[in-house]
């Protein structure tokens, strides 16, 4: 389903372009994170139509390279028929990692467009930058904090979420126990 962002005002153009992809983005991060999954996802444009899509399914798929980045470059590659994703643009919800970036360079993306910034893992600022580094024969341009305190929301609600489930599970144990102390 290719979805176009068009805007008449040429100066509002690239950013509502991005707010609106990154949009398509956030909706797969809710996939995912109706899946139980970290809520990440991903979108490649190419001439204004979305050709790969992609949400975290590491926990589904029991595959740690199965993050919303590599599934939306892969779906896009198949679609153009070509490892080369030239001239087109991923948007993702949070900063990719190490591998995703890795991806990304050898995919020969030329634009990047993140929502929020990880810094525990994150690969183009936050603990390293493969973006610009000049050892890598690629570089990525990169726009960084569209539509990010939407992404960060969903991120930090999710996991606020997993905690409270994990004291309660841990409540119902101790709950259980003193219940039920021979057993």
């Amino acid at each position: 389903m290719a979805r176009h962002f068009k805007n008449t005002d040429p100066a509002d153009l690239g950013d509502m372009q991005d707010r609106g992809y990154m949009q398509e983005a956030l909706v797969e991060a809710s996939t995912a994170a109706r899946l139980g999954e970290v809520p990440v996802g991903a979108v490649v444009v190419k001439d204004g139509e979305i050709i790969g899509r992609g949400h975290n399914l590491r926990e589904t798929s029991n595959d740690p390279t199965t993050h919303a980045e590599m599934i939306a470059i892969r779906q896009a590659a198949a679609a153009l028929g070509s490892w080369r994703l030239i001239d087109c643009t991923l948007y993702v919800t949070l900063e990719p990692c190490v591998m995703c970036m890795g991806a990304i360079i050898l995919a020969r993306v030329p634009t990047l467009v993140y929502g929020c910034r990880d810094p525990r893992v994150g690969a183009v600022g936050s603990i390293y930058d493969f973006s610009q580094d000049e050892r890598f024969n690629h570089r990525v341009a990169v726009t960084e904090g569209v539509l990010g305190q939407q992404c960060s929301d969903m991120l930090s609600s999710f996991f606020r979420q997993l905690r409270a489930e994990k004291k309660r599970r841990k409540q119902r144990t101790i709950e259980n126990n003193q219940e039920n102390p021979g057993e």
